[in-house]
């Protein structure tokens, strides 16, 4: 299967949070809460200097969604991107949209001068993980911790 990317703009708020509940319930560890998710939404599409989100097109048809965001790293050398969120719907994944989705994502890296492209995965999930690790993502034995701040 051959799919496109669109890169995605304000237009495309309500697909994609559709496509975020989704990928939430799956997840099963992140409650869904439309408000923020469209917040913060907004501010991403409105400043390319955090990120980008493209919908995952089978033709005209969106069939899931990615985000990388933008940081900076001394430990990689420059510029580096995070796979923030990659949703696939359920009856469209195992088809090669995902190795596709990760190609797209390197191609993105390479032009835009990103150095290292890193994703985080649930610990259970151990379909994902070897999806990535086929695709070259590696574990660093390190465990990703976090602090919210409100």
């Amino acid at each position: 299967m051959q799919i496109n990317f669109k890169l995605a703009d304000n237009n495309d708020i309500d697909k994609l949070l559709q496509f975020i509940q989704k990928l939430y319930e799956v997840d099963g560890s992140i409650a869904f809460n439309a408000v923020v998710a469209r917040q913060a939404l907004i501010k991403l599409l409105s400043d390319e200097l955090m990120g980008r989100i493209w919908l995952i097109q089978d033709q005209n048809s969106s069939v899931g969604y990615v985000i990388i965001t933008f940081s900076y790293s001394l430990e990689y050398g420059g510029k580096d991107a995070f796979i923030d969120e990659l949703y696939i719907d359920k009856d469209y994944q195992r088809q090669g949209i995902g190795k596709q989705t990760i190609k797209f994502l390197e191609e993105v890296c390479i032009s835009l001068n990103v150095r290292a492209l890193h994703l985080e995965v649930e610990k259970e999930n151990t379909s994902a993980q070897s999806f990535y690790h086929q695709v070259g993502f590696v574990d660093h034995n390190r465990y990703l911790m976090t602090k919210y701040i409100n």
